[in-house]
């Protein structure tokens, strides 16, 4: 792992869509993270330096909304990309008003 590299947070309660992101991002030069809910990566953001962070709409504990809100608070500026695969309109615009970089419907492809 370099330590200079740019890191990314990946926030999932799902235990195989954190490791397949983690397996898509390593080889292209991230640092990951990995948080199994929103209360994990509140901690993850307080202790440890993250570029940016992915993370899913709906979790126990704390929904991504919820996280977001929580994180803008500790770090304002850090970017947020909102991951769902159940999106409404009202959850986008939400979203939006917590300056999310951007808000992905779920399953998401990667090009090479």
């Amino acid at each position: 792992m370099i330590l200079d590299a740019p890191s990314l947070l990946i926030t999932d309660d799902d235990r195989d869509f954190r490791e397949t992101l983690r397996e898509v991002f390593e080889p292209r030069g991230f640092r990951t993270w990995l948080a199994a809910d929103g209360e994990e990566a509140l901690g993850i953001v307080q202790r440890e330096q993250v570029h940016l962070l992915l993370l899913d709409m709906h979790m126990p504990r704390l929904d991504g909304l919820e996280t977001m809100r929580r994180v803008k608070l500790i770090r304002a500026q850090l970017p947020c990309i909102l991951l769902s695969a159940a999106l409404d309109d009202q959850i986008v615009e939400q979203a939006r008003q917590l300056s999310a970089y951007s808000v992905l419907c779920k399953p998401i492809s990667f090009s090479t």
